[in-house]
């Protein structure tokens, strides 16, 4: 290898070091990053095109193989150059809620515009279901002006009881049609506040959600205000990796980089829940969402950007839901958004249908992404084995030199770009794992949706106790074989007998692909198999003083150092002797909730000398929401209303209140190592944290700790 050949990769790599950190939030110092990245990739496609592709001619099986990569290339850099397009116009409405939010907040409450929540569900299991309507019940919003929905598309009776009870309206109709776009506009006729948000059945918004995107309807030519969607539990990358305190979920990237960026070109779309709509745009296209489309939230963007409203994007920590829990969640999930994307570059109100839009907004709304990760990350793993079994190259006339001089530069400067305009929330390992993961199961979605788009069912991403499996094998198979095949390739073409690769000046640059094609797919079959946990509710870390008491009148005072609605988890200090054994009551007294009714479970040694306890709350499960309380004994009623309360206020201290970990900076060495080390290390499986009252045997709450509840009343205050 030349030197010369090194030239431009050094190059990069020093306007990296010297100018990376001192061009971010500099309007013009971005657009020169952009401009400099694209001589970089123009100077590459150049050569890719002359030297490496026009000179073989298409009507061979080799040249079919060459051009359909550099086909595949192109549309996956067409993709890169709209992703740097989003990446220059990135807004920040921060300021401007702001402002609303002072105006809001002055204005008299009868003067502040009535709102109805839907809260929309199918088939989602109680306690799914109870944090969000909690979470919708205490918006900070005048009462009189706030009507909570549940829109019940699985006509489920312990539903209609729980949404009695709580006092909160229940709609339902008698057929599924268009999923979840047919259950909201059953619920539009029905309702008459001049806004309403969309809630999916898992997501819990901050109490100070409308205060915060309200205001943006001052704006006539508001349509929708969507706010991201934010997550309390991890995703199946950061729980397969153990990557959940190192590295934010895999939409932070789209929702915290792209979606701003859209917004600069009033191009952010709705994303189903967390959406605020205006009724009277909505009249204005027949009063009801599309439904030619399984993602009804897009086309109902682009519906209303036809007649000239705009979907204002907020990105802001309002809103918090369920990550997929297991990788089955995940690819359902996934597909449906690839199929529905796609479905709408076919319709006639879709991308390319009818007036009203300008050609960028055409272009940005059409599902690239979906076909070129596909497509793209699927043949960057098979084309080096390709050629290592077949001897058919990718490209021909390339040399170690040239890809060195030509190819890696333009991979390391977008990459870099990227990094730059998103710090903290692209890392280049993850995703190129996060894309293959993809790839190997939406490339036959992709494929089948783009010869036949319509037709297929809509699938409802399974939340809660509804989504169980844990493992893909078909995923962790392909995943091995390709990672055996690539071994064999370079077995075979190291022996001078069989060796099939003519070419033996690209070994060195092939045996580099795939050592990072079999670490990713390493990568890849480690996330199809989610680890299995027994906590049956995430758990936050909460740093602040927590009171215990004894049956005999002792208080010890400790400090949380996490819990969820199952338990908790208190540092006390050593000397500490008045606990009981465990298996005995405790009486947990918790800032904003009260005395919670608790059995230790163990005590264990913690950092620095001091004694962990953990204990297990004895609450009443969410399905008891849905029964009627007993009325032949106003004691038992009583007591059960104490505690019922204490899980509401519970559920209330731990999801309206932002308590996710934020991942502001990046260290992209920390997380790539903590990737590498998880491929061998075995997982650890937490301990149960299952709340005692799910047991068999409910046990009952004993005289002194229940006339302490009761003691202890406090109502969970606002703010």
């Amino acid at each position: 290898m030349q030197a010369e050949s090194l030239v431009p990769l050094l190059l990069i790599t020093a306007a990296i070091l010297l100018f990376g950190n001192r061009c971010q939030n500099n309007a013009w110092a971005e657009r020169l990053v952009v401009a400099g990245l694209t001589v970089v990739i123009l100077r590459y496609l150049n050569w890719r095109l002359v030297e490496t592709v026009l000179p073989v001619g298409i009507f061979s099986v080799t040249g079919l193989f060459i051009w359909t990569v550099f086909i595949i290339e192109i549309l996956v850099w067409l993709d890169t150059a709209l992703l740097y397009a989003y990446m220059l116009r990135r807004t920040n409405r921060t300021p401007e809620a702001d402002k609303h939010e002072t105006r809001l907040r002055g204005t008299t409450p009868l003067d502040l515009p009535e709102v109805d929540i839907f809260i929309a569900t199918y088939n989602e299991p109680a306690e799914v279901l109870e944090k969000t309507i909690f979470g919708a019940m205490e918006l900070d919003w005048p009462q009189a002006k706030l009507n909570v929905w549940v829109l019940d598309d699985g006509r489920r009776g312990w539903l209609q009881r729980m949404s009695k009870r709580l006092g909160v309206g229940y709609l339902t109709r008698a057929d599924n049609a268009h999923a979840k776009a047919g259950n909201i506009n059953a619920a539009v006729p029905l309702t008459s506040a001049p806004f309403f948000l969309v809630l999916d059945a898992d997501f819990i918004p901050q109490r100070d959600f409308l205060y915060r995107a309200m205001g943006f309807f001052e704006d006539p030519k508001i349509g929708i205000v969507q706010i991201p969607h934010n997550f309390f539990n991890p995703d199946p990358m950061q729980a397969s990796l153990n990557l959940s305190k190192v590295m934010p979920d895999d939409q932070r990237f789209f929702f915290e980089t792209i979606m701003p960026g859209r917004d600069g070109y009033d191009c952010a779309f709705c994303c189903g829940s967390n959406g605020i709509v205006r009724r009277s745009a909505l009249e204005e296209i027949g009063n009801k969402l599309p439904c030619s489309s399984i993602t009804e939230d897009m086309l109902l963007t682009l519906a209303l950007k036809r007649k000239g409203y705009i979907t204002r994007y907020l990105d802001e920590r309002l809103a918090f839901g369920l990550a997929p829990e297991n990788i089955n969640a995940f690819f359902i999930q996934r597909a449906r958004w690839a199929r529905g994307a796609i479905q709408i570059m076919f319709l006639r109100e879709g991308p390319f249908g009818g007036p009203g839009l300008k050609w960028y907004e055409r272009l940005f709304f059409l599902p690239l992404h979906w076909i070129t990760q596909s497509f793209g990350a699927t043949f960057a793993m098979v084309t080096p084995v390709i050629f290592l079994l077949t001897g058919m190259p990718p490209l021909v006339n390339a040399s170690t030199d040239t890809v060195m001089s030509f190819q890696l530069p333009a991979v390391v400067a977008a990459i870099a770009a990227v990094r730059h305009f998103a710090p903290g929330k692209y890392h280049p390992l993850a995703r190129m794992a996060l894309n293959v993961l993809q790839a190997f199961r939406l490339l036959p979605v992709v494929a089948v949706t783009l010869l036949k788009p319509h037709g297929h069912a809509f699938k409802v991403t399974p939340k809660g106790s509804e989504g169980t499996e844990i493992q893909d094998t078909a995923t962790v198979a392909i995943c091995l074989m390709l990672c055996g095949l690539m071994t064999a390739g370079l077995v075979i073409n190291s022996s001078f007998n069989l060796q099939i690769v003519a070419s033996s000046h690209l070994m060195s640059v092939v045996a580099l692909w795939l050592a990072v094609n079999m670490v990713v797919l390493l990568l890849v079959a480690k996330i199809a198999i989610t680890p299995q946990s027994l906590r049956s509710e995430v758990r936050f870390e909460l740093n602040e003083p927590v009171v215990l008491r004894t049956e005999g009148g002792e208080q010890v005072v400790g400090k949380c150092h996490d819990i969820s609605l199952n338990g908790i988890q208190v540092e006390v200090h050593a000397c500490c002797s008045c606990l009981p054994e465990p298996g005995g009551w405790i009486g947990v007294d918790v800032a904003q909730v009260g005395v919670v009714p608790a059995l230790l479970q163990r005590v264990f040694e913690g950092e620095g000398g001091s004694l962990r306890a953990g204990l297990s709350f004895v609450l009443p499960a969410a399905e008891e929401l849905a029964e009627p309380l007993e009325e032949t004994s106003p004691e038992c009623t009583a007591e059960a209303e104490d505690v019922a309360q204490l899980r509401r206020r519970l559920i209330l201290k731990l999801f309206t209140k932002d308590r996710v970990r934020k991942f502001d900076g990046q260290d992209d060495w920390r997380i790539g190592v903590s990737m590498l080390k998880s491929i061998v290390a075995s997982e650890k499986v937490a301990n149960s944290d299952k709340n005692v009252s799910q047991d068999a045997a409910h046990p009952v709450v004993p005289d002194w700790l229940a006339e302490m509840v009761a003691s202890f009343r406090t109502s969970f205050p606002p703010g």
